[in-house]
């Protein structure tokens, strides 16, 4: 996939500050250092379109990523972070609701898992509202890297039976530093929202 042209459009932190287009959007959604920024990147073939950070709770703000004049992508605040205040992560929680719930251009959530560790309950939560309103679940496991190759099967299994994911739904292993998954991840996208680039 040939990204020519990919570049940050606004930085929401509240409602009124949505972007008004055209674009179907394509939201990333995970826990805190998940690696939703990287897997943008790494999608964009850019090193530093989604600002990354070894420390958790970096993103704030609902950040919209112009590609291609073809589609948006939209980076979500992170969940469960546990150093945030109460009100911070009550804060975030409901600007992400406040996006999730009523953006008649969002086509899409992929929801990011680590493929290190067993689902979280805010994992299985984030799952089951996206399965709600959506038919079929993108899930891309992260980091996959980091485990053996023999172990790969076994912990995507988990994922699967954590998330209790439905025939319809798509489980992908990817890494941001191998790019494995990306190609597949992409042809997902172009297939299930038409978009062509």
């Amino acid at each position: 996939m040939n990204v020519t042209k990919a570049e940050m459009i606004i930085t929401a932190g509240n409602k009124n500050q949505f972007p008004e287009h055209d674009l179907p959007e394509i939201a990333f959604a995970g826990k805190s250092n998940v690696g939703k920024s990287s897997l943008i990147n790494s999608l964009t073939n850019r090193r530093a379109l989604a600002r990354t950070s070894s420390q958790p709770g970096k993103t704030q703000t609902i950040n919209f990523y112009n590609i291609q004049d073809t589609v948006m992508f939209v980076d979500l605040p992170g969940y469960g972070y546990a150093k945030a205040s109460k009100e911070q992560r009550e804060k975030w929680g409901k600007l992400i609701e406040g996006y999730l719930d009523g953006r008649s251009e969002l086509k899409k959530v992929i929801l990011l898992v680590d493929i290190r560790h067993e689902v979280s309950e805010n994992d299985k939560m984030m799952y089951d509202w996206i399965s709600h309103f959506h038919q079929s679940v993108i899930v891309v496991a992260t980091k996959l890297d980091k485990i053996k190759r023999s172990q790969v099967q076994k912990h995507l299994s988990i994922i699967k039976k954590g998330l209790g994911l439905s025939g319809d739904d798509l489980l992908i292993g990817f890494s941001s530093e191998t790019k494995q998954g990306k190609e597949e991840l992409w042809t997902i996208l172009e297939e299930n929202i038409n978009i062509n680039i």
